[in-house]
């Protein structure tokens, strides 16, 4: 093994594990759970949960071939197509959760006692696998062949965490792959159509940065406040965030959108704010609409299916008033530490 050093490592190096394998991999797990779906004959909605499983796994099932086949253009068509009919499916209520046969309570506690603290380990091996990994592999490599994509290296670390974390699960549980799929499965059906919200989220948020966006709100900022009024730009760009991210419900969708309309062209360069400091409160006050809205799924929907709470927005209620605070907090903060006079 050897520490290869090149200037064009992203670009123009193989690797073992590419984020190619990474989606071929994804798109298999998601084509076991569409067969199990469609073997479910209990399903009340069998046929079109599975059809909304297959769309989505597709992509990264047969992106790279469609590419191939068909060209990038009709490939792109193709995957539009598909996320129309993803929302239509998930708007119309067509997705459901299948028919399971969960353990009793003397079976859950009887499990519980026999594991105990041991359940912990794999869920923990998987952010420190993850760092240890993106810190060790970068440019280790086999002769020509990088060990881990060096493009997307946290991906790839996270990847073989995941991996590691399953494998220490069936030692630990005693379990087998099949049990280890077939709870995906259920776990994914109790969440439904928000397990694949942040990724939709993600693209929406490219389609907003083509289009411009930031400089139509730059437009916007100048007909309603004067450059000079640095207090209300900055309530404008903190606010901005928390708002912008709850109609995106992702933070990293939100950011260059809010600072290339504002925090760029008004507090950077109109009032010499410091930028580092500036835009990680920036990002903090989007966090602060994370914590408020329920297309941030995987944060507030998420858990509320998880812990079967009749009131799916719970956690957002309990959530707000800290949202609040925090974010008036950030609006102090940024208007009396980021500017250099």
């Amino acid at each position: 093994m050897s520490k290869v050093i090149t200037t064009d490592v992203t670009t123009s190096s193989a690797a073992v594990i590419t984020i190619e394998n990474i989606y071929l991999l994804i798109g298999l797990v998601v084509m076991f759970l569409v067969v199990r779906t469609l073997q479910d004959k209990n399903h009340p909605k069998r046929l079109t949960t599975a059809l909304f499983w297959l769309l989505f796994g597709s992509s990264f099932l047969f992106g790279d071939v469609s590419i191939a086949l068909l060209g990038k253009a009709n490939t792109y068509l193709w995957v539009g197509v598909s996320v129309v009919l993803i929302a239509l499916l998930a708007g119309l209520k067509l997705i459901s959760m299948g028919s399971y046969q969960p353990l009793t309570e003397q079976q859950q506690t009887q499990s519980a006692s026999r594991l105990g603290n041991k359940l912990f380990v794999p869920a923990l091996m998987i952010p420190v696998i993850t760092v240890l990994l993106t810190v060790s592999f970068d440019g280790i490599a086999i002769g020509d062949y990088y060990l881990l994509d060096q493009r997307h290296l946290t991906l790839a670390s996270l990847t073989v965490a995941c991996v590691s974390a399953l494998l220490i699960g069936w030692k630990i549980t005693g379990g087998n792959p099949i049990e280890a799929v077939t709870e995906s499965r259920r776990l994914l059906d109790s969440i439904g159509w928000a397990a694949i919200l942040p990724q939709m989220l993600a693209m929406l948020g490219g389609v907003f940065i083509v289009a411009q966006t930031g400089d139509a709100i730059k437009e916007l900022v100048t007909l309603f406040i004067a450059p000079d009024n640095r207090f209300m730009l900055v309530v404008l760009y903190c606010v901005g965030m928390a708002l912008f991210t709850m109609v995106m419900g992702n933070a990293f969708a939100a950011f260059p959108v809010m600072t290339a309309g504002i925090a760029m062209p008004f507090l950077i360069e109109g009032h010499g704010a410091s930028a580092a400091p500036l835009v990680a409160i920036g990002m903090y006050s989007g966090y602060c609409g994370t914590l408020m809205t329920p297309m941030a799924a995987n944060f507030n929907i998420i858990p509320a299916a998880l812990l079967d709470l009749k009131d799916k927005y719970h956690v957002i209620k309990v959530q707000i008033p800290t949202a609040l605070i925090l974010l008036t907090v950030n609006i102090f903060l940024m208007y009396m530490v980021v500017f250099n006079d």
